[in-house]
């Protein structure tokens, strides 16, 4: 069962639905279904080993598969997500910067791959020799924006790559809110460097709100473009100290 799973994940990219649906029907592989698989080269964990993460075992739609590079380790330490705009104002960059610079080694950094406020924060963790964790809307094997592809190398030699979609699979659309519950169900606390009213980051802190997570808002200037001061105002812990975060 655990190779038929793989190569159900393998033939739909890694699309959730899909794959449940072809579990439920009881899909049988194709004749070709062992090569298929042989050609993998990644890390893989299915929904039905004992390794699986069980940081996401209380989501409601599990990934059946994980394809990963790195230390799958670091799902078991402390973990803060951020997440953010891919146009940040200089002030937002900044105070991030600040914030990361407070945190405690032992704390582990987890973001997408995105221009703006993911790659500040995977780029902040790393110059303060902090552990990261990165999640692609997009194949292990393929890097999501390319000018990344640097960061990306250097995040698999000292953490942790992972993606639910296998082997080339390119970017789609819905891929990214698929990729953002597991960014939300992966840490204890959410920290929001920026964030515009209708984007992806509002779709992240609802997935972490939804389960219970901590989150905090690093406060923007009166007039700035970001929705954070509504989110503060709304009950969102307001971020100004790095050291907040810490365990």
């Amino acid at each position: 069962m655990r190779k038929v799973i793989i190569y159900l994940a393998i033939k739909y990219k890694g699309n959730w639905q899909d794959i449940y649906n072809a579990i439920k029907r009881k899909e049988k592989p194709d004749s070709d279904f062992e090569e298929i698989i042989n050609k993998v080269n990644d890390n893989v964990i299915t929904i039905l080993d004992k390794e699986y993460p069980k940081v996401f075992s209380s989501l409601l739609r599990p990934p059946f598969v994980i394809f990963y590079k790195g230390d799958i380790s670091l799902l078991s330490k402390n973990i803060i997500s951020v997440v953010g705009s891919r146009n940040p104002p200089s002030y937002a960059i900044n105070s991030l910067k600040e914030v990361i610079k407070d945190i405690n080694k032992d704390i582990v950094i987890c973001s997408g791959l995105a221009r703006g406020i993911d790659t500040v924060s995977l780029e902040e963790a790393l110059k303060n020799e902090l552990k990261t964790i990165v999640y692609l809307p997009c194949g292990i094997e393929d890097c999501y924006p390319k000018e990344n592809l640097f960061l990306l190398n250097k995040i698999i030699e000292n953490g942790l790559v992972i993606s639910e979609y296998p082997h080339c699979t390119k970017m789609e659309r819905n891929n990214f809110y698929m990729r953002n519950r597991l960014i939300a169900a992966s840490c204890q606390k959410l920290v929001i460097g920026h964030v515009n009213k209708k984007s992806g980051t509002m779709i992240t802190f609802n997935y972490a709100l939804e389960m219970g997570k901590d989150i905090y808002c690093i406060p923007s200037r009166i007039g700035d473009d970001s929705f954070g001061n509504q989110l503060i105002k709304d009950g969102a812990d307001i971020l100004i100290d790095g050291k907040d975060l810490n365990y």
